[in-house]
């Protein structure tokens, strides 16, 4: 008895540690010269471990966020960028700890790139002038100089080869837009060289897809990142000048970075951090624990103030739940009375919704570096269960009406039901959705239909599934965007935003207005027949066949045959920029929300009513400055 009892002991003292070592989200790290130490960024600060890993120390404590450490070539400084007053500039600090410099002070974003060889000047880039460009700064922090005059335009990415040549791009396809993979097409991002020296221009790469951030090594040895192998980003190294795949890797790799004197290159992955070995051209993944000594009073203060990023309310109006910096947690529907539910520790709770029994709260957390659908009792803050085990972040999720089913994104591609019953998840579309800052799915009022947002040929369309017939409509098929839908709560409009003369490639969505279009043909209200009401008798009979419709609730009919853009409407002001509309109804009127900017570029929430036979009223909405999401309840 003794014995097993010691046997499992030993057993989950080894599952602690090694969930200790299995932390997640360190990113852009970098190397010492001889390859011993890794740098790296975690919870917004600069902490450094063996390469071989252990136990991280922790080397910043500042209040903004510490990131792209490299590190200088003689090993005795290391240089970052930091966001300490709103916008990052570049600082610098001894190896092992230290007073720390800032050396740019410029309102526009400075990232750090690389060390001259010589270890006495930073190259970094920087937003200053409206664009991204080249700049320098020696380690006194004297006035930044640009580094390219006239040559190019957006360089980034930089790399000194010893031969005193720069390495660089010039997309933004590898600055801004890095998400997004497999991307093929005028604007792919090679590997750019050019001599100071000697004038001397050269493309070493030109493959139509993406090769970018050039790591380079004392003895001129230059590693990059490519997707040419697989549609992932892969470690690469030019070997007798001809590009060779070193990695083979099923998910993308990001922010390459070599020693200075040469055979191992860092590299993020999977939100962890991984070691290639150039000798024995293998990759492993550096295991790293985190010590923080914390202690816990026996009172406890959490400030949520102006920390709250999602929150829904309860069928019965009783009860908010509500996500705070990744910790969820119940309370009255005053918000007096609070309670955190202890959640899967160490990792991030992002959305919350009710399920029916007003007692279940349906959430998506981190689970393995993504977001996955898990539940949990909220009276009691037990019973924490997981529902999906995906590797494609679960995100956006959206109730039906009657509370049966939930509608959410998966990855890139999945729009997914999940059956609140029997927790059963299904795929009922596969498209383009990107996986960044996507519009909400939403049931129409019957629950029979659900709308979201495709991306085809990088403009979003607005997509409606029939949950009964199983298919998958294409309802605006522009080249526009058209985005964020929301149906009408009578069920015979479909609103959302668009720009209808300008594509949003490639630097997003701008100038959206406010738009409706009608689900199916409608004839508009005649005078006469209000007037003509005015003489009928009341009857009986006819109120209680009105009742009993209201009863039934709206139903929504949809022709997806019509030429739905002849029918359509817009919305509001026709001026600044509109976005995340939401409907609502009371009686004959019909308010439309939204935030816009259109009022001295400052945005707010306005509200837009429709009633028949009068015109349209806009209306701002008092103290909704910097408003952000309404729950639909």
């Amino acid at each position: 008895m003794i014995k097993s009892t010691l046997i499992g002991l030993c057993l989950v003292l080894c599952a602690t540690l090694k969930a200790q070592q299995d932390v997640y989200f360190t990113s852009t790290p970098a190397l010492t010269p001889d390859g011993s130490q890794i740098v790296f960024s975690f919870d917004s600060d600069l902490w450094k471990v063996s390469s071989s890993g252990g136990t991280a120390t922790r080397l910043t404590g500042m209040d903004g966020v510490e990131e792209y450490p490299r590190i200088s070539p003689d090993g005795k400084w290391i240089a970052f960028s930091s966001t300490q007053y709103g916008n990052a500039d570049i600082y610098i600090m001894p190896i092992d700890g230290g007073e720390i410099k800032q050396l740019t002070f410029n309102s526009a974003g400075d990232r750090m790139e690389t060390w001259s060889w010589d270890s006495k000047t930073i190259y970094f880039r920087s937003g200053r002038y409206n664009r991204t460009a080249a700049y320098t700064v020696d380690i006194e922090g004297r006035t930044p100089k640009r580094l390219f005059d006239h040559y190019f335009n957006w360089p980034h990415n930089l790399a000194l080869h010893p031969d005193g040549r720069v390495f660089f791009n010039e997309s933004w396809e590898s600055s801004n837009q890095v998400h997004r993979k497999r991307y093929k097409g005028a604007f792919n991002p090679d590997i750019k060289t050019f001599n100071m020296h000697t004038g001397e221009y050269a493309e070493l790469t030109d493959y139509e897809g993406k090769d970018m951030w050039s790591t380079i090594d004392k003895d001129g040895n230059v590693y990059f990142a490519s997707d040419e192998s697989n549609g992932q980003y892969n470690l690469y190294a030019f070997v007798n000048n001809q590009k060779t795949r070193l990695t083979n890797f099923k998910t993308s790799i990001k922010d390459p970075q070599v020693n200075a004197n040469g055979g191992f290159v860092v590299f993020e992955k999977d939100y962890q951090v991984y070691l290639y070995d150039v000798a024995k051209k293998r990759s492993q993944k550096v295991s790293i624990s985190i010590f923080k000594n914390n202690t816990l009073a026996q009172a406890q203060e959490f400030s949520t103030d102006r920390n709250v990023s999602a929150f829904d309310v309860s069928q019965d109006e009783k009860k908010l739940a509500f996500v705070s910096r990744g910790e969820l947690f119940v309370s009255d529907i005053s918000g007096k009375f609070i309670k955190q539910l202890k959640t899967k520790p160490g990792e991030r709770v992002v959305e919350v919704k009710w399920l029916k029994d007003n007692k279940t709260l349906l959430y998506s957390q981190t689970a393995g570096g993504y977001t996955n659908l898990f539940t949990i009792d909220a009276a009691t803050g037990t019973g924490e269960k997981q529902l999906t085990n995906d590797q494609g972040f679960d995100r956006n999720i959206e109730l039906n009406p009657a509370l049966t089913h939930a509608a959410y994104y998966s990855g890139r591609n999945e729009v997914r039901l999940l059956d609140l019953e029997t927790f059963k998840s299904e795929t009922v579309a596969n498209e383009e959705l990107w996986g960044l800052y996507n519009p909400q799915p939403r049931f129409s009022p019957d629950g029979k239909y659900l709308t979201f947002t495709v991306r085809n040929d990088f403009e979003e369309d607005i997509y409606i599934y029939d949950i009964a017939e199983k298919s998958v409509h294409n309802y605006t098929k522009t080249g526009v965007p058209e985005t964020s839908p929301f149906w009408g709560p009578e069920g015979k409009y479909l609103y959302f935003v668009s720009n209808r003369t300008q594509p949003s490639y490639p630097f997003g969505l701008r100038d959206g207005r406010m738009y409706r279009i009608p689900l199916v043909r409608q004839e508009g209200d005649f005078k006469s027949d209000e007037l003509a009401k005015v003489f009928e008798e009341e009857k009986k009979e006819e109120e209680d066949k009105t009742e009993e419709k209201k009863a039934e609730g709206p139903a929504t009919q949809i022709d997806f045959e019509a030429d739905v853009l002849r029918a359509m409407e817009q919305i509001g002001p026709s001026f600044g920029s509109q976005s995340n509309p939401f409907v609502v109804q009371s009686g004959d009127k019909t308010q439309v929300v939204y935030s816009s900017n259109h009022d001295e570029a400052q945005r707010s929430l306005w509200v837009t009513t429709f009633e028949p036979f009068e015109r349209q009223k806009t209306e701002k909405i008092d103290g909704s400055a910097r408003a952000g999401e309404i729950p639909e309840q």
